[in-house]
């Protein structure tokens, strides 16, 4: 059975939470990073939803990056379970459902609900919240971060992006025995003329919309990654309208250790 989603809105008010926010410690950065400490957000969204606007607009506020020394690397993930009530979202698919529910059996929810905004894979809440938003951030740059390298990133005629992706090494200060590594291809701007459903008559605007997500690899304590990755787009993508992402997990998305993001070029 279908978890009912659970609908819920927070009034926003971003220029205030820009100006709420000082630039926190870079305690754990990557020093070739150009010192800025990376913070992975993910939205569960949907066009299907009238409450989640707001929290589209609030992530695209995150991806103008507002705090200094801080690098947020955001996710746009499209559930599908709104699908049903007149309007089916061009970006959702079943797998963000599934991610999502997985997070919610992790932190202990009845059930899920959108806006659902996830920071580092460890405080969740209503992703127009910006005071738990604040709260979230700066626990996660309160934490050490695994270096995480993307280079070399290309895509050709034949619709199969290539890139180098490395990662420090899994020691024991980060306390885990091992983690997961994915990467993910993102459309950096996407929208939409909603003809039906909850949001009937609007224009939505979204950023980094995941189009797939995919593991591919492991890290054992002590270990480090280095690879060449291979993934196949679909048919007709520009390159130039694309983002890769990189992120380190804990097993049964756990915490995010490091994380990383670079656009994507045509050859």
């Amino acid at each position: 059975m279908r978890i009912p989603a659970i609908t819920v809105m927070v009034v926003l008010s971003i220029g205030a939470w820009i100006l709420a926010v000082a630039p926190q410690s870079l305690r754990g950065s990557d020093p070739g990073s150009g010192a800025r400490t990376p913070v992975l957000v993910e939205l569960f969204t949907s066009e299907g939803c009238s409450s989640c606007p707001p929290a589209d607009r609030f992530l695209q506020t995150l991806d103008e990056q507002p705090i200094a020394g801080t690098e947020m690397i955001v996710l746009s993930e499209h559930v599908d379970y709104w699908n049903h009530i007149g309007w089916k979202d061009p970006y959702s698919a079943s797998f963000y459902s599934q991610r999502q529910s997985a997070y919610a059996k992790r932190f202990g929810l009845d059930s899920v609900y959108t806006p659902q905004m996830v920071v580092d894979g460890t405080s969740e809440f209503v992703g127009s919240n910006s005071g738990l938003a604040d709260k979230a951030f700066r626990k996660a740059l309160g934490v050490p971060k695994l270096p995480v390298h993307l280079s070399s990133i290309s895509a050709g005629a034949s619709n199969t992006l290539h890139a180098h992706l490395e990662t420090g090494a899994l020691d024991a200060s980060f306390g885990s025995r091992e983690a997961d590594v994915y990467v993910a291809v993102a459309l950096n701007r996407a929208e939409s003329q909603v003809s039906a459903g909850e949001n009937a008559g609007h224009r939505l605007a979204h950023v980094s919309v995941v189009k797939s997500l995919t593991k591919v690899g492991a890290l054992k304590q002590g270990q480090v990654l280095a690879q060449d990755v291979q993934l196949k787009l679909e048919l007709g993508s520009d390159p130039r309208s694309l983002r890769l992402i990189a992120f380190v997990q804990e097993p049964r998305q756990g915490r995010v250790l490091g994380a990383a993001v670079m656009p994507v070029t045509a050859q």
